[in-house]
């Protein structure tokens, strides 16, 4: 639904003597009226202002309703833009199946907007007693429109007065009140006819009186009554002292004038629907029925034009609860009867904003608006590319609408990286953690099993996740200790705070930042980095080895890079490795496999360390000297 609701503007009145401001906030066809007072300023406060707020009128304005009907014919624009673009591929194909399918289609369609703009009239426009009958005239003149084509094929003809449809269109254009039309037609007719130009004249003059009720216009309701009654007097007596009697044509239009109901049942194939008749029934008899009378004539005109053998279709149903102001039963017979939750959860949702709505709560909760818009979004989330659009939806129900989107995102299959992203963007925005971390676990762990390290990291950090960052981060330090490089090095170069997430992530972190240090030849930072990682513990103890293994070429340097103190603290880690490693009982895994290279390393080391002591101890007493 639509904001229609606009910015206020501020009006304000000047100053009365005891300082107090008064100010008016005008809204669409509301008013909020609030008092402002000012204090002096001086040493006894500050100024400062104090507002209280009047409660707000909240009935539907005639401006809102303005903006509500406009709403209701963009819709059914839309609707009617898809009825045409079906016919036009109704019409292309060539599958006599599909295009079966798609004249069933427009069937429906065409039975919504009908329902639709029924609905329009009645219940959102509310049209009053006058102004109702030139609505319903509309309505059916928009959906009995082949009257307009019979009509084109009779003026294209050579002799238009002559074709076998020219009095059926005549018939019909005074049967639909087009009275204008229907003149401009017996022009035609009167022309091949010089002697019974009289009568035609007569029945010009009879069409050109007929009176329409102008809303618009001064003329009240009651006036126009009056002149509508003096007018069918008139046509009355045409009809009574046989006036048109020798032209069958222009005495039946004359009964059609009159109201006649044998006369108009006589021409139900020109009428098609019994609410054609009906409106053509009111026009010619009630022009001015209120609508509480409405459901009255209805009832009526249903019964007396549908075969009294027949059953009345579903759609007949519909538009005679809407006739009888049944909003609800409306509804609940569309829910019923089309073959999906659009067409009520939108008009539905609608009604309710024009506040007709309100006093009907369903049992568990959720008013009416509100279940049938979550239906209609569940519908749409199993759709492979329209369950986007249902989030908009989930979020306008502001009662249940979270709880079914938490549940319904679940079962979002995330069959790719990029749909998953924006599944995610959804929860994320949404503040929805729960299902945050569920997708980046999932993704993650799809990314691990097909050994794409660095997504399965990405995704862990995202979730939030220390112990599979933890596990991931360890995949890392595997694939390096195996491939002697690390892969992903964006990734991890930009970890930033991220890696604070697990020590073994921090680790990870660090130890490519000691990489890059030494490849940048900043060797006394990398050292004292690689020593820190030592230090802290947070390097797992199977990869102590590969750390000393590091240290070798800084302590190979000509130059001194470990200090006696780094160098100590170096040698204590190696014999704290060793050691442990020599306390293993015999037959089971060491953390140094393969003694013999093992053993050689710690040879190295213990050579590299003892030199660098020595070459340190010696340095820095000479600094000190």
């Amino acid at each position: 639904m639509e904001e229609v609701d606009v910015a206020p503007v501020l009006t304000n009145i000047p100053a009365a003597s005891n300082g107090k401001h008064l100010g008016f906030a005008w809204g669409p066809g509301d008013i909020l009226v609030y008092e402002t007072l000012y204090k002096k300023s001086g040493p006894k406060g500050s100024s400062c202002s104090f507002i209280h707020e009047t409660t707000k009128e909240d009935l539907p304005s005639k401006n809102k309703k303005s903006q509500f009907v406009s709403i209701s014919k963009n819709y059914r624009s839309v609707i009617r833009a898809s009825m045409e673009e079906l016919r036009q591929v109704a019409v292309s194909t060539k599958d006599s199946k599909v295009a079966t399918q798609y004249g069933n289609q427009l069937s429906i369609l065409m039975a919504v907007e009908l329902i639709w703009n029924l609905c329009e009239v009645l219940f959102i426009d509310s049209a009053p007693a006058g102004s109702l009958l030139l609505h319903l005239l509309d309505w059916v003149r928009l959906h009995k429109a082949d009257v307009d084509e019979k009509a084109r094929e009779v003026l294209q003809s050579e002799s238009p007065a002559e074709h076998r449809d020219y009095w059926d269109v005549v018939v019909s254009y005074v049967l639909q009140g087009r009275l204008e039309e229907a003149r401009q037609m017996l022009v035609k007719q009167a022309t091949l006819q010089p002697a019974a130009r009289n009568m035609y004249k007569l029945m010009d003059t009879l069409l050109s009186k007929m009176p329409f009720y102008n809303p618009a216009g001064t003329q009240t309701l009651s006036e126009f009554d009056v002149k509508w009654r003096h007018w069918h007097q008139e046509v009355t007596h045409c009809c009574q002292d046989n006036s048109f009697a020798s032209n069958r044509h222009l005495e039946l239009i004359c009964k059609i004038l009159v109201g006649d109901e044998d006369t108009l049942l006589e021409h139900k194939e020109l009428l098609g629907t019994w609410y054609h008749f009906l409106v053509t029934r009111l026009l010619f008899c009630h022009p001015t029925v209120k609508p509480t009378e409405l459901h009255f004539y209805a009832q009526s005109c249903m019964t007396i034009f549908l075969d009294l053998r027949s059953v009345p279709e579903p759609l007949d149903s519909i538009l005679l609860a809407a006739f009888e102001y049944d909003i609800h039963q409306v509804i609940k017979d569309c829910s019923i009867a089309l073959n999906n939750w659009w067409f009520v959860a939108h008009l539905t949702d609608l009604l309710d904003h024009c506040q007709l709505l309100q006093s009907h709560n369903l049992h568990f909760g959720s008013n009416l608006r509100e279940f049938l818009l979550l239906e209609y979004a569940s519908g749409l989330f199993t759709h492979h590319s329209l369950w986007q659009l249902a989030v908009d939806y989930f979020d306008h129900c502001p009662e249940f609408g979270r709880v079914c989107l938490e549940l319904q995102i679940e079962r979002v299959p995330l069959e790719t990286e990029r749909k998953a992203l924006k599944v995610l963007r959804i929860c994320e925005q949404r503040q929805m953690s729960e299902q945050v971390r569920s997708i980046c676990k999932i993704m993650a762990m799809r990314a691990l099993r097909n050994n794409r390290l660095g997504s399965a990291l990405s995704w862990s950090i995202r979730a939030k996740d220390a112990a599979f960052a933890t596990l991931i981060s360890e995949r890392f330090l595997q694939d390096y200790c195996t491939r002697g490089m690390f892969s992903d090095l964006d990734l991890i170069d930009n970890l930033g705070p991220a890696m604070l997430l697990s020590d073994r992530l921090t680790f990870l972190g660090k130890y490519r930042e000691f990489h890059r240090l030494y490849g940048e030849n900043r060797f006394r930072e990398a050292a004292k980095l690689l020593l820190s990682l030592m230090m802290a513990k947070i390097a797992p103890r199977s990869f102590w080895m590969t750390l000393l293994t590091d240290a070798l070429p800084l302590l190979a340097q000509k130059e001194v890079i470990f200090s006696a103190d780094q160098t100590h603290e170096l040698m204590l880690c190696l014999e704290e490795l060793t050691s442990s490693v020599n306390s293993t009982a015999p037959g089971t895994d060491r953390p140094m496999q393969d003694e013999d290279i093992e053993l050689t390393k710690v040879e190295l080391l213990r050579l590299a360390l003892a030199r660098n002591l020595a070459m340190a101890i010696v340095k820095e007493g000479t600094v000190e000297s």
